[in-house]
């Protein structure tokens, strides 16, 4: 090792940790919009009800049965 090694931070990892530096509280944020969108129950019985109810797609789709 050289005697004046140091450690490479790329410019990413810097930025990241100024920012979280001048925002503390930017974890928590992140997490509360994920639990918006993300963080939900499933509720397995209307999923299988949901795909038992789905319609077949014809393989092509402007086509008419009857033609």
């Amino acid at each position: 090792m050289p005697l004046f090694w140091k450690p490479y931070k790329s410019d990413v990892t810097t930025f990241i940790e100024q920012l979280k530096a001048k925002r503390p509280t930017l974890e928590q944020e992140q997490q509360a919009g994920r639990a918006l969108l993300w963080d939900k129950t499933v509720d397995r019985e209307a999923q299988a009800e949901y795909r038992a109810a789905r319609v077949a797609q014809q393989p092509y789709v402007y086509q008419n049965k009857g033609q």
